[in-house]
Protein backbone atom coordinates (compact mmCIF):
# COMPACT_ATOMS: atom_id res chain seq x y z
CA UNK A 1 0.00 0.00 0.00
CA UNK A 2 1.35 3.42 -0.95
CA UNK A 3 0.38 6.50 1.00
CA UNK A 4 -0.22 10.05 -0.13
CA UNK A 5 3.43 11.13 -0.12
CA UNK A 6 4.48 8.14 -2.24
CA UNK A 7 6.25 6.33 0.63
CA UNK A 8 5.18 3.06 2.20
CA UNK A 9 4.36 2.72 5.88
CA UNK A 10 7.79 1.34 6.72
CA UNK A 11 9.88 3.38 4.32
CA UNK A 12 11.19 5.75 6.98
CA UNK A 13 10.88 9.41 6.12
CA UNK A 14 8.40 11.30 8.29
CA UNK A 15 6.94 8.36 10.22
CA UNK A 16 6.16 9.57 13.72
CA UNK A 17 7.10 13.11 12.75
CA UNK A 18 3.97 14.71 14.23
CA UNK A 19 4.13 16.79 17.39
CA UNK A 20 3.25 15.40 20.82
CA UNK A 21 -0.31 16.76 20.78
CA UNK A 22 -0.97 15.34 17.33
CA UNK A 23 0.44 11.97 18.39
CA UNK A 24 -1.84 11.82 21.40
CA UNK A 25 -4.88 12.64 19.29
CA UNK A 26 -3.75 10.12 16.72
CA UNK A 27 -3.37 7.40 19.35
CA UNK A 28 -6.83 8.10 20.75
CA UNK A 29 -8.29 7.87 17.25
CA UNK A 30 -6.34 4.70 16.44
CA UNK A 31 -7.67 2.88 19.52
CA UNK A 32 -11.16 4.36 19.07
CA UNK A 33 -11.16 5.59 22.67
CA UNK A 34 -14.88 6.61 22.71
CA UNK A 35 -15.78 2.95 22.09
CA UNK A 36 -14.78 2.29 25.72
CA UNK A 37 -18.44 3.10 26.38
CA UNK A 38 -19.33 -0.39 25.16
CA UNK A 39 -17.74 -2.41 27.97
CA UNK A 40 -17.16 0.10 30.78
CA UNK A 41 -20.83 0.38 31.90
CA UNK A 42 -21.05 -3.41 32.31
CA UNK A 43 -17.96 -3.41 34.52
CA UNK A 44 -19.51 -0.67 36.65
CA UNK A 45 -22.80 -2.60 36.86
CA UNK A 46 -20.99 -5.72 37.97
CA UNK A 47 -18.96 -3.86 40.59
CA UNK A 48 -22.07 -2.32 42.17
CA UNK A 49 -23.90 -5.66 42.12
CA UNK A 50 -20.92 -7.41 43.70
CA UNK A 51 -20.64 -4.74 46.40
CA UNK A 52 -24.37 -5.06 47.16
CA UNK A 53 -24.53 -1.30 46.88
CA UNK A 54 -21.68 1.13 46.43
CA UNK A 55 -18.05 -0.03 46.07
CA UNK A 56 -15.28 2.09 47.54
CA UNK A 57 -13.95 4.94 45.39
CA UNK A 58 -10.58 3.18 45.25
CA UNK A 59 -12.17 0.00 43.89
CA UNK A 60 -14.14 1.90 41.24
CA UNK A 61 -11.11 3.88 40.07
CA UNK A 62 -8.91 0.79 39.88
CA UNK A 63 -11.56 -1.20 38.00
CA UNK A 64 -12.10 1.63 35.53
CA UNK A 65 -8.35 2.09 35.16
CA UNK A 66 -7.77 -1.62 34.54
CA UNK A 67 -10.55 -1.79 31.95
CA UNK A 68 -9.39 1.30 30.08
CA UNK A 69 -5.80 0.05 29.99
CA UNK A 70 -6.84 -3.45 28.85
CA UNK A 71 -9.02 -2.11 26.08
CA UNK A 72 -6.41 0.36 24.81
CA UNK A 73 -3.76 -2.36 24.92
CA UNK A 74 -6.00 -4.68 22.89
CA UNK A 75 -6.81 -2.00 20.32
CA UNK A 76 -3.18 -0.94 19.96
CA UNK A 77 -2.13 -4.55 19.47
CA UNK A 78 -4.92 -5.07 16.95
CA UNK A 79 -3.75 -2.12 14.86
CA UNK A 80 -0.21 -3.53 14.86
CA UNK A 81 -1.28 -7.09 14.06
CA UNK A 82 -3.72 -6.08 11.31
CA UNK A 83 -1.56 -3.51 9.53
CA UNK A 84 -1.37 -5.57 6.33
CA UNK A 85 -5.13 -6.17 6.24
CA UNK A 86 -6.05 -2.59 7.16
CA UNK A 87 -3.86 -1.28 4.33
CA UNK A 88 -5.88 -3.22 1.75
CA UNK A 89 -9.33 -2.27 3.06
CA UNK A 90 -10.74 1.10 1.88
CA UNK A 91 -12.74 1.34 5.13
CA UNK A 92 -9.65 1.07 7.34
CA UNK A 93 -6.88 2.62 5.28
CA UNK A 94 -7.12 5.81 7.38
CA UNK A 95 -5.77 3.79 10.31
CA UNK A 96 -2.60 3.18 8.32
CA UNK A 97 -2.24 6.90 7.69
CA UNK A 98 -2.77 7.57 11.40
CA UNK A 99 -0.27 4.87 12.32
CA UNK A 100 2.29 6.58 10.11
CA UNK A 101 1.61 9.94 11.75
CA UNK A 102 1.83 8.51 15.26
CA UNK A 103 4.80 6.26 14.50
CA UNK A 104 4.78 2.47 14.72
CA UNK A 105 7.31 2.49 17.55
CA UNK A 106 5.12 4.90 19.49
CA UNK A 107 2.14 2.58 19.01
CA UNK A 108 4.23 -0.40 20.13
CA UNK A 109 5.34 1.48 23.24
CA UNK A 110 1.76 2.57 23.95
CA UNK A 111 0.57 -1.04 23.70
CA UNK A 112 3.33 -2.32 26.00
CA UNK A 113 2.82 0.41 28.62
CA UNK A 114 -0.95 -0.05 28.74
CA UNK A 115 -0.44 -3.80 29.24
CA UNK A 116 1.89 -3.09 32.19
CA UNK A 117 -0.55 -0.58 33.68
CA UNK A 118 -3.38 -3.09 33.35
CA UNK A 119 -1.39 -5.66 35.35
CA UNK A 120 -0.45 -2.98 37.89
CA UNK A 121 -4.10 -2.01 38.43
CA UNK A 122 -5.12 -5.66 38.88
CA UNK A 123 -2.32 -6.09 41.43
CA UNK A 124 -3.68 -3.15 43.42
CA UNK A 125 -7.17 -4.71 43.48
CA UNK A 126 -6.47 -8.19 44.88
CA UNK A 127 -4.36 -11.27 44.25
CA UNK A 128 -7.17 -13.00 42.34
CA UNK A 129 -7.35 -10.29 39.69
CA UNK A 130 -3.56 -10.26 39.47
CA UNK A 131 -3.41 -14.03 38.93
CA UNK A 132 -6.10 -13.82 36.24
CA UNK A 133 -4.56 -10.81 34.45
CA UNK A 134 -2.33 -12.90 32.09
CA UNK A 135 -5.40 -14.93 31.07
CA UNK A 136 -7.28 -11.72 30.31
CA UNK A 137 -4.37 -10.39 28.25
CA UNK A 138 -4.14 -13.66 26.32
CA UNK A 139 -7.82 -13.42 25.39
CA UNK A 140 -7.93 -9.76 24.43
CA UNK A 141 -4.70 -9.93 22.43
CA UNK A 142 -5.47 -13.31 20.90
CA UNK A 143 -8.67 -11.97 19.35
CA UNK A 144 -6.62 -10.12 16.72
CA UNK A 145 -5.69 -13.43 15.07
CA UNK A 146 -9.00 -15.30 15.25
CA UNK A 147 -10.46 -13.87 12.04
CA UNK A 148 -7.62 -15.54 10.17
CA UNK A 149 -8.66 -19.02 11.25
CA UNK A 150 -12.39 -19.04 12.11
CA UNK A 151 -15.67 -17.35 11.22
CA UNK A 152 -16.53 -17.58 14.93
CA UNK A 153 -14.17 -14.69 15.70
CA UNK A 154 -17.20 -12.56 16.61
CA UNK A 155 -17.74 -14.73 19.67
CA UNK A 156 -14.11 -14.43 20.69
CA UNK A 157 -14.48 -10.65 20.60
CA UNK A 158 -17.61 -11.08 22.71
CA UNK A 159 -15.58 -13.11 25.20
CA UNK A 160 -12.96 -10.36 25.34
CA UNK A 161 -15.58 -7.75 26.29
CA UNK A 162 -17.34 -10.20 28.61
CA UNK A 163 -14.23 -10.25 30.79
CA UNK A 164 -15.14 -6.72 31.96
CA UNK A 165 -18.07 -7.70 34.23
CA UNK A 166 -16.31 -10.90 35.31
CA UNK A 167 -13.16 -9.02 36.25
CA UNK A 168 -15.08 -6.31 38.08
CA UNK A 169 -16.92 -8.92 40.17
CA UNK A 170 -13.69 -10.72 41.08
CA UNK A 171 -12.16 -7.35 41.95
CA UNK A 172 -14.87 -6.81 44.58
CA UNK A 173 -15.65 -10.35 45.77
CA UNK A 174 -12.50 -12.29 44.95
CA UNK A 175 -14.63 -15.09 43.47
CA UNK A 176 -17.14 -15.89 40.71
CA UNK A 177 -20.92 -16.27 41.01
CA UNK A 178 -23.92 -16.91 38.77
CA UNK A 179 -24.86 -13.23 38.41
CA UNK A 180 -21.60 -12.01 36.82
CA UNK A 181 -21.51 -15.07 34.57
CA UNK A 182 -24.98 -14.22 33.27
CA UNK A 183 -23.99 -10.59 32.77
CA UNK A 184 -20.84 -11.73 30.95
CA UNK A 185 -22.90 -14.04 28.74
CA UNK A 186 -25.22 -11.14 27.89
CA UNK A 187 -22.20 -9.01 26.91
CA UNK A 188 -20.80 -11.86 24.80
CA UNK A 189 -24.07 -12.32 22.89
CA UNK A 190 -24.54 -8.57 22.45
CA UNK A 191 -20.98 -7.99 21.23
CA UNK A 192 -21.00 -10.95 18.85
CA UNK A 193 -24.33 -9.75 17.47
CA UNK A 194 -23.23 -6.20 16.70
CA UNK A 195 -19.83 -7.35 15.44
CA UNK A 196 -21.61 -9.56 12.90
CA UNK A 197 -23.47 -6.47 11.69
CA UNK A 198 -20.24 -4.49 11.48
CA UNK A 199 -18.49 -7.27 9.55
CA UNK A 200 -21.12 -7.10 6.82
CA UNK A 201 -19.24 -4.09 5.46
CA UNK A 202 -16.10 -6.14 4.79
CA UNK A 203 -17.43 -9.21 2.98
CA UNK A 204 -15.61 -8.55 -0.29
CA UNK A 205 -12.38 -7.59 1.46
CA UNK A 206 -12.49 -10.68 3.69
CA UNK A 207 -13.11 -12.88 0.69
CA UNK A 208 -10.18 -11.34 -1.18
CA UNK A 209 -7.79 -11.59 1.79
CA UNK A 210 -8.85 -15.06 2.93
CA UNK A 211 -10.26 -13.84 6.24
CA UNK A 212 -13.28 -15.38 7.94
CA UNK A 213 -16.52 -13.95 9.29
CA UNK A 214 -20.14 -15.02 9.51
CA UNK A 215 -21.23 -12.58 6.74
CA UNK A 216 -18.42 -13.75 4.46
CA UNK A 217 -18.97 -17.46 5.14
CA UNK A 218 -22.78 -17.54 5.33
CA UNK A 219 -23.88 -14.42 3.44
CA UNK A 220 -25.11 -11.03 4.66
CA UNK A 221 -28.79 -11.95 4.87
CA UNK A 222 -28.20 -15.01 7.03
CA UNK A 223 -25.63 -13.13 9.08
CA UNK A 224 -28.16 -10.44 9.98
CA UNK A 225 -30.64 -13.16 11.00
CA UNK A 226 -27.99 -14.71 13.25
CA UNK A 227 -27.26 -11.29 14.74
CA UNK A 228 -30.96 -10.84 15.52
CA UNK A 229 -31.06 -14.23 17.24
CA UNK A 230 -27.98 -13.41 19.32
CA UNK A 231 -29.55 -10.15 20.48
CA UNK A 232 -32.81 -11.91 21.32
CA UNK A 233 -30.85 -14.37 23.45
CA UNK A 234 -29.11 -11.43 25.12
CA UNK A 235 -32.47 -10.05 26.27
CA UNK A 236 -33.45 -13.49 27.62
CA UNK A 237 -30.20 -13.68 29.61
CA UNK A 238 -30.70 -10.17 30.98
CA UNK A 239 -34.15 -11.22 32.19
CA UNK A 240 -32.62 -14.26 33.91
CA UNK A 241 -30.18 -11.94 35.66
CA UNK A 242 -33.12 -10.37 37.54
CA UNK A 243 -33.53 -13.53 39.60
CA UNK A 244 -29.87 -14.10 40.44
CA UNK A 245 -29.04 -10.45 41.12
CA UNK A 246 -32.33 -9.68 42.92
CA UNK A 247 -33.12 -6.74 40.65
CA UNK A 248 -36.54 -5.16 40.27
CA UNK A 249 -38.84 -3.03 38.13
CA UNK A 250 -36.37 -0.27 37.22
CA UNK A 251 -33.90 -2.83 35.93
CA UNK A 252 -36.74 -4.49 34.00
CA UNK A 253 -37.51 -1.15 32.36
CA UNK A 254 -33.85 -0.95 31.40
CA UNK A 255 -34.04 -4.38 29.79
CA UNK A 256 -37.18 -3.34 27.89
CA UNK A 257 -35.36 -0.21 26.70
CA UNK A 258 -32.47 -2.40 25.59
CA UNK A 259 -34.83 -4.65 23.65
CA UNK A 260 -36.37 -1.63 21.89
CA UNK A 261 -32.94 -0.23 21.01
CA UNK A 262 -31.84 -3.60 19.63
CA UNK A 263 -34.99 -3.77 17.52
CA UNK A 264 -34.24 -0.29 16.20
CA UNK A 265 -30.64 -1.29 15.49
CA UNK A 266 -31.77 -4.16 13.30
CA UNK A 267 -34.26 -1.93 11.52
CA UNK A 268 -31.37 0.34 10.49
CA UNK A 269 -29.50 -2.36 8.62
CA UNK A 270 -30.72 -4.41 5.67
CA UNK A 271 -28.85 -6.81 3.37
CA UNK A 272 -29.30 -4.43 0.45
CA UNK A 273 -28.52 -1.26 2.46
CA UNK A 274 -25.53 -1.18 4.84
CA UNK A 275 -25.17 2.61 4.77
CA UNK A 276 -26.31 3.01 8.38
CA UNK A 277 -24.08 0.35 9.94
CA UNK A 278 -22.06 3.08 11.67
CA UNK A 279 -25.13 4.44 13.43
CA UNK A 280 -26.25 0.94 14.39
CA UNK A 281 -22.79 0.01 15.64
CA UNK A 282 -21.73 2.98 17.73
CA UNK A 283 -24.67 5.25 18.53
CA UNK A 284 -27.29 2.63 19.34
CA UNK A 285 -24.96 0.28 21.19
CA UNK A 286 -23.53 3.15 23.21
CA UNK A 287 -27.05 4.03 24.35
CA UNK A 288 -27.73 0.37 25.18
CA UNK A 289 -24.81 -0.01 27.57
CA UNK A 290 -25.42 3.34 29.27
CA UNK A 291 -29.18 2.81 29.59
CA UNK A 292 -28.73 -0.63 31.10
CA UNK A 293 -26.12 0.61 33.57
CA UNK A 294 -28.29 3.57 34.59
CA UNK A 295 -31.32 1.34 35.17
CA UNK A 296 -29.29 -1.19 37.17
CA UNK A 297 -27.70 1.41 39.45
CA UNK A 298 -31.04 3.16 39.95
CA UNK A 299 -32.60 -0.15 40.92
CA UNK A 300 -29.82 -0.84 43.43
CA UNK A 301 -30.02 2.62 44.99
CA UNK A 302 -33.80 2.97 45.18
CA UNK A 303 -34.76 -0.45 46.50
CA UNK A 304 -33.69 -2.23 49.63
CA UNK A 305 -33.31 -5.60 47.87
CA UNK A 306 -29.69 -6.28 47.06
CA UNK A 307 -27.97 -8.99 45.03
CA UNK A 308 -27.26 -12.09 46.98
CA UNK A 309 -23.84 -13.49 47.65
Amino acid sequence: MRLGNGRGLYSGGVEGGSGFYERVLGLLELVKFPHTVFSLPFAVMSAFLAAQGVPTLKEVLLIVGALVMARNCAMGFNRLADTHYDATNPRTVQWIILQRQVGRKTLQLFTFVTALLFVAFTALLNRHTLILSPVALAVILGYSYTKRVSFLSHFFLGLALALAPLGAWVAIRGSFDVAPCLLALAVLLWTAGFDVIYACQDVEHDRHMGLHSIPKNLGVKRALQISSLLHLLMVVVLLLLMRYADLGIIYLLGVCTTACLLFYEHRLVRPEDLSRVGTAFFTVNGFISLALMTATLADIFLFSARPGG
